[in-house]
């Protein structure tokens, strides 16, 4: 398996995506967002491995 760097977009979407859930454990309220911040970095770790294993995305 060859791993390939992941997109500026896919990047992105991930740091965003990690940043949203880490923003409830500091404090900052996104109303019921907060409930759902661990499966949001799941979410953006996902993206990022899948950004790094699949060619062209």
């Amino acid at each position: 398996m060859e791993l390939s760097a992941p997109t500026k977009i896919v990047f992105i979407i991930a740091v965003i995506l990690a940043i949203l859930s880490l923003l409830p454990v500091i404090g900052i309220s996104l109303g019921g967002l907060g409930a759902y911040s661990y499966w949001l970095l799941l979410v953006g770790f996902i993206v990022l491995a899948a950004g790094n294993l699949l060619k062209g995305i």
